[in-house]
């Protein structure tokens, strides 16, 4: 077993593990920790605990120390010079002409890299404005091309439901949705109604659907032919919250309504 702390470099990103070494660490601290990218400064979003070693990618990074309030205001400064950064990439990207969509931009926290994250429809030769930036802020240059899911949790914004989006609120990773998961649901299959900023189906699909699919396991199904009190007929419309059903009767071709318990199954 590994003692490590969870640490979160954005807000709602991936949680990564560090040895919190013989520091006190508690929940909601800032860090100061080494990455892969460098020295970054994170917040401690899971307090010490014990994992398996399979669960953690070593060799396991350690935390340098607990975030002074010199750390702080450099990255408050970095956040700030990292807008101006945003402004002038754009400005070269315009005098490129380049087709590409900026969403963001961010300093590591020892300055040693600037890092711009963007949108395009295919592959951008950039190399001419990397070295048009380098020129500007002295430092390396990282472009970074996005999906449209990644953009909007970057920028953030209201979902269909009105609450902020899951995926810049507390979505540390992006779960696979399907098609099949609104059908399961049975939702409305108009693209405009299951679809979230980013215009791919929404994350909550797959909130409930493993409870749609264990549920979808002990009952039958749309189509399936069953014994009603009315009589026999076949399944029409599902409602598994409400555990009904409408079923089409064969002989009179009327439409009833049955709670499932009250439906038994047809054996050919």
């Amino acid at each position: 077993m590994l003692k490590v702390i969870g640490v979160r470099f954005r807000q709602a990103g991936k949680i990564y593990y560090f040895d919190p070494v013989d520091f006190q660490i508690q929940r909601g601290e800032n860090v100061i920790v080494e990455t892969v990218r460098g020295i970054e400064y994170g917040k401690v979003v899971m307090g010490t605990r014990f994992v398996k070693e399979d669960q953690v990618v070593l060799p396991l990074k350690k935390v340098l120390r607990i975030a002074t309030e010199e750390d702080t205001a450099q990255m408050e400064a970095n956040r700030k010079d990292a807008l101006f950064a945003l402004n002038v990439c754009q400005e070269k990207v315009s005098s490129h002409g380049l087709e590409m969509k900026l969403v963001d931009a961010e300093y590591t926290f020892d300055r040693n890299k600037v890092i711009f994250y963007f949108t395009a429809d295919g592959r951008v030769d950039f190399r001419e404005l990397v070295r048009d930036l380098a020129a500007v802020f002295r430092t390396r240059i990282e472009l970074r091309q996005i999906g449209v899911r990644d953009e909007a949790k970057m920028l953030g914004g209201l979902g269909p439901c009105g609450r902020i989006l899951c995926c810049s609120s507390f979505l540390g990773d992006f779960e696979p949705v399907s098609i099949k998961m609104a059908k399961d649901q049975n939702l409305s299959l108009n693209p405009a109604k299951i679809s979230g900023l980013c215009g791919r189906l929404m994350c909550c699909l797959k909130y409930e659907n493993d409870h749609y699919e264990a549920s979808k396991q002990s009952i039958p199904d749309i189509g399936e032919q069953v014994y009603t009190p009315d009589g026999e007929g076949q399944i029409v419309v599902l409602n598994l919250l409400e555990r009904r059903a409408q079923v089409q009767l064969l002989d009179t071709g009327v439409t009833v309504e049955h709670s499932l318990d009250e439906l038994s199954p047809v054996h050919s």
